[in-house]
C-alpha cells in the first residue's frame, strides 16, 4: 500500500507538469488553430537556458528561474512576430511545417552549443523540502513540483477570469469573429499566447532536467507526450489538459512501477490510440470550433 500511494504522488506531480505545459499547447491551438510541433524543443531550451545561468554565469537559483521564464515569454514574443505573422493568411500546413522546422533549428542549436550528453544541475534543493507521511516518503523535487505546479495554476487561473488580456484570450478561444468584432486585438492575443506557451514549457523543462537529468533528445521526446495529454484532455479545453496531464502521469508511473520501466514511454502513445478510436475529441474537447 505504500509503495501504491507512493507512486501516485509521484505520478501526480509529474502529471502536473505534463498538463500544465499542454495549457500552453492548448492556448495556441484554441487562439490560432495552430499545433506547435516545436514544443519539446521549448522545453529543452528552457532547461539548457537554466543550465547555463547556473553553471556559466553563476546566477542564483531562484534568479535563474525567474530570468529563464523571462527570457523564454520574450522567445515566444518573437518566434510569433517573427516567423508566424508572416504567415497570417496561408494555407495552415504552411504554418504547422513552420513550427516542424523551428523544433529542428532549436534542437540543432542546442546540439551545437551543448551537445548530446546527458548534463545534471547542481544539487541544490534541500532536504527539508522532502515530506514523510508515515512511510511515503516525497522528494525534495516532487516537494517542489508540487508547489511550483499549484502556484503557475493559481495564477493562469487569476490571469484568466481577472485580467483584461485574459478575458480577450477567452474571448478569441471562443469566438474570433465576435472578438474581432468588439475591438479585440486577435494579433497581441497570437503573440502572448505563443509567449505564455513557451514560458510555461520552459518552467516543465526545467524541472523534468531535475528530476531526469537536462538531455536535449529526452526532453524533446517528453514534449511529444503532449499529443497524448491534450488528445485525452480535449485539444481546446485547457482544465482538460490538467486532467489528461494528470492521468498520463499516473499510467506513466504505475506503468513503470508494476510492470516495467520500458513500457513507461510507451503507455502515453497507447492512450492516444484508444482515445481517438473510442472519443477523438477527447474527454472535455467540443466537437466543433468556430475558426476564422
Amino acid at each position: 500500500m505504500d509503495f501504491f500511494l507512493q507512486l501516485l504522488v509521484n505520478g501526480v506531480c509529474v502529471g502536473l507538469l505534463y498538463g500544465i505545459s499542454a495549457m500552453g499547447f492548448v492556448m495556441i491551438f484554441k487562439s490560432s488553430s495552430v499545433l506547435n510541433f516545436a514544443h519539446g524543443e521549448l522545453l529543452a531550451l528552457g532547461a539548457f537556458f537554466f543550465l547555463a545561468l547556473i553553471t556559466w554565469a553563476q546566477i542564483p537559483i531562484f534568479a535563474a528561474f525567474i530570468l529563464t521564464l523571462i527570457g523564454c515569454f520574450i522567445l515566444g514574443f518573437i518566434i510569433e512576430k517573427f516567423f508566424l505573422r508572416p504567415l497570417i493568411g496561408e494555407k495552415l500546413i504552411f504554418v504547422i511545417m513552420l513550427t516542424v522546422g523551428l523544433a529542428a533549428m532549436f534542437k540543432g542549436l542546442i546540439l551545437l552549443i551543448w551537445g548530446g550528453n546527458l548534463h545534471t544541475y547542481p544539487d541544490f534543493l534541500p532536504e527539508s523540502l522532502a515530506l514523510k507521511l508515515g512511510a511515503i516518503y516525497i522528494a525534495p523535487v516532487y516537494t517542489a513540483t508540487l508547489v511550483i505546479s499549484i502556484i503557475f495554476l493559481v495564477l493562469f487561473g487569476l490571469f484568466f477570469k481577472q485580467s483584461s488580456q485574459g478575458i480577450y484570450m477567452r474571448s478569441v478561444a471562443d469566438n474570433q469573429k465576435a472578438a474581432l468584432s468588439l475591438g479585440v486585438n486577435v494579433r497581441r492575443v497570437f503573440a502572448l499566447s505563443w509567449a505564455i506557451a513557451a514560458m510555461v514549457a520552459s518552467m516543465s523543462g526545467i524541472v523534468l532536467g531535475i528530476i531526469n537529468g537536462v538531455n536535449v533528445h529526452d526532453l524533446s521526446s517528453i514534449g511529444l507526450k503532449v499529443f497524448p495529454v491534450v488528445i485525452l484532455g480535449g485539444l481546446d479545453s485547457i482544465s482538460g489538459a490538467i486532467i489528461g496531464g494528470i492521468i498520463i502521469g499516473l499510467l506513466e508511473t504505475f506503468t513503470g512501477g508494476y510492470l516495467s520501466p520500458s513500457l513507461r514511454d510507451v503507455v502515453p502513445y497507447i492512450v492516444l490510440v484508444f482515445i481517438l478510436l473510442i472519443k477523438p475529441y477527447g474527454l472535455f474537447g467540443l466537437v466543433e470550433i468556430e475558426r476564422v
